[in-house]
Order: C-alpha cells, then structure tokens, then sequence
C-alpha cells in the first residue's frame, strides 16, 4: 500500500502550458479588452455598466474555459464575440441599453436552442477539413503577417524580443528548459520595465462590481442584432474553434460548445454583456504541437481561464496595464505563438482533397468581407462549400462513396 496516493496528475504540467495560457491570455485582454470599451463609450455607457460588461465576459468566459477543457481533455478556449462586441456598439448608439440586454438574451436562447437540438454538430460534420481548415488558415494569417508587420512600429523593443525568439529556438537545449515564446516575453517585458514608462505607480486596487439587469424588448432592436449575434457566434467564432481543434486531431465535443455558448451568453446578459462563444486564435495557441503531448495541452487552457477570471475581477485596474503594453508587440507574440498552428492548418487545406474550395474559403476569410453584418469566416466557409460543390464534383463523389462504404 506504500506510495499508493501519488498526485500524477499533476506530474503532465509544465513550463510550456503556463507559457501557452498566457500568451492566449494575454491576447485575449489587449486588443479584444479595447474593443469592448470603444463599443462601450460609443454606447454612452456608465463606468459601471461597463465594468459589468467586462468583468461578465472574462469570468463567464473563464470558468467555461476551465470547465470544458478539465470536462473533454481538450484545450477549449471560451471568450467572447469580437465582431459582436463591434456590432452591438453601434446597436448602443441606437437603442436602450434594456432592450439591447433583451436581444442578448434571445440572442443566448436561440444558440443553447440550437445545440439541443444537435443541428450545429452535423452541418460541422458535413464540411470537408481541407475546407474548414481553409477559413481558419485565412483567420489565423494576418497573425501570423504580424511577425513582420510589428517590426516597423518598434524596432528595438520588437526587433529584440523577436531576436530571442530565434536565439532560444536554434539552441535546442536552450529551447527545453526554457520555451523561446517565454523568453521572448521575459525580453520584452524588462525593456518595457526600464524604458517602457510602465504605470504600476499610478495604479489603485479596485474589484470589478457586477450589475444585475432586466431586460426589455424591442422588435427592431430584436431584428437588428439577434440573427447576426447568434451568426457571429456559431459559423465564425466557434467554427474557428472546431475547425483548429479538429486540424490537431481531436473530436471536439460541438453540441456541448455550443449549448455553453448559449448558457454563457445568457449569463452574460444578465449583467449586461454580449454573447460569449468559442475563441479560435486562442485555441490555436493552446494546440500548438509545442505545448508538449496532445492529451496535456488542455492544461494550458486552464492556466487561461484562472487567468481569465482574475482578469474579469480586476477589470477597473486592467486599463492600466493594457495601455502600458504596446499593441504592436502583443501583435509580434501572438503571431509567434501561432506560427506552428498556421503552418499546420495550411498543410492540411492544400494537402489532399478538396484544394480548391479550400483556397476559395482562404482567399474569401483573408478578403474579410462583411455582408448583412456577417464576418468573412462565415462567407469563406460558405463560398469555400459553393465553389468546391461547383468544381470538385469527384471530392463530394469519394464522400459519398465513403459514407455508403461505412455504413
């Protein structure tokens, strides 16, 4: 019975989840952080309305993250709408506060309708990989541009941290004791210390105060932003996720993600914050191969969510120290964490069947198109579908054949 009750499960956990959770994090709470509040003040929003609207979407959205991923063993990144957050800003300018938290709410029932239902996991089922892979290629590209991009904006502090990036990752046993994304970040954030004017004596402690709201209804306000906030949310921002979990070989559990995507958008409605989904960039940088053996990653998306919810209680302070952070080296890391995702997700777009609806849906999501306020992932897939349907008629055959085999 000697040594029988050992914790072995905590023995998977390293350096490179706590690394991967906090590069997701980190990109979670700059520029998606600023668009949030730029959607508020274009709403005219009260400070505590919009302390509320944040602390919603980063706690909902952390717990959920910690919960699905500890529940499937898959690295499930839960966050809120970005397009959303943008569309519901002009919604604010326009309508009652109230009766925008009424099309939230319808907003998170028709999506926990929908996962009942179980209509979401076919129709992902039904589109091809190459296809899916595809649209999150075209996503996930302008990341990874932003390698190159971010130079320009701050050549020292991006052009040093880049550097160490590349040191670590040539000296291989530099790189397995210490993660070069980590070193990249320990770089930068000292020269941020000793140059970057950082504003931790500025900064005053204060918790984040959540309000309880009731809802009105207004069938134009109703028409203006349900369908579309519920479109954001299922065929662009969770399809991204579905489509990175499945490039790196897991069986997302879709159903599930999308009825907690309707729980979480309820609950944040209730303290008057929009719909909470699935976060592709985010899932990406949790599955890169780099954050050791697939069954582990998810431990890095825990990391994100604790830090998630830390983040949603300190939201008043988080101002603060987001605006010390240039954005153009939250853009270099981030492109850094994503470059092994991006590589394989454009491996497996162009790698067998299916080629060109694969580039159709890259070229479309990379064109980032809007139509009926619908986001280009959304058209990418779409037109990804329509034109292999159209030109690969013998990919769509082998399917079937496939499926009649099967059975």
């Amino acid at each position: 019975m000697k040594g029988r009750f050992r914790f072995t499960s905590l023995n998977p956990f390293s350096m490179n989840h706590c690394t991967s959770g906090f590069i997701a994090w980190l990109f979670g709470v700059t520029g998606p952080f600023l668009i949030i509040l730029q959607s508020a003040a274009q709403g005219q929003l009260q400070p505590e309305a919009t302390s509320s609207w944040v602390f919603a979407v980063y706690a909902t959205g952390g717990a959920l993250t910690i919960m699905l991923s500890v529940l499937y063993k898959q690295p499930i990144a839960v966050a809120f709408s970005i397009p959303g957050a943008v569309l519901v800003g002009t919604s604010l300018s326009n309508h009652p506060f109230n009766v925008v938290i009424g099309a939230y709410v319808l907003t998170g029932l028709l999506i926990l309708l929908l996962g009942m239902v179980g209509l979401v996991e076919k129709l992902m089922k039904s589109i091809p990989l190459p296809i899916m892979m595809g649209m999150v290629s075209g996503v996930l590209l302008p990341f990874g541009s932003n390698v190159v991009t971010s130079l320009k904006d701050a050549p020292l502090l991006n052009g040093l941290t880049l550097l160490t990036f590349l040191v670590l990752s040539y000296f291989t046993r530099w790189a397995k004791r210490i993660p070069p994304i980590l070193g990249a970040i320990a770089v930068s954030a000292v020269w941020l210390i000793f140059f970057g004017g950082s504003p931790a004596g500025e900064i005053v402690f204060r918790i984040a105060k959540p309000h309880v709201y009731s809802p009105a209804f207004d069938w134009s306000t109703v028409g203006e932003l349900v369908i579309p906030l519920a479109m954001t949310v299922i065929a662009v921002q969770n399809a991204q996720g579905i489509g990175v979990l499945r490039g790196d070989g897991y069986e997302p559990p879709v159903n599930a993600m999308t009825r907690w995507s309707g729980i979480g958008s309820l609950a944040n409605a209730l303290m008057g914050a929009h719909s909470a989904c699935i976060a592709g960039p985010m899932t990406a940088i949790l599955t890169d191969e780099k954050n050791g053996p697939k069954e582990h990653r998810y431990l890095g998306s825990i990391v994100m969510g604790a830090l998630w919810v830390l983040f949603g209680l300190l939201a008043p302070m988080a101002v603060l120290l987001t605006d010390s952070i240039p954005a153009s080296l939250i853009k270099l890391l981030g492109g850094l964490a994503m470059i092994g995702v991006l590589v394989n997700s454009l491996q497996m777009s162009f790698s067998a069947g299916h080629k060109l609806g694969a580039l159709f849906a890259f070229m479309i999501t990379l064109s980032d198109i809007t139509l009926f306020r619908i986001g280009a992932p959304f058209w990418g897939l779409a037109g990804g579908i329509v034109f292999s349907f159209i030109l690969e008629k013998q990919d769509w055959r082998k399917i079937n054949i496939k499926a009649v085999v099967t059975k």
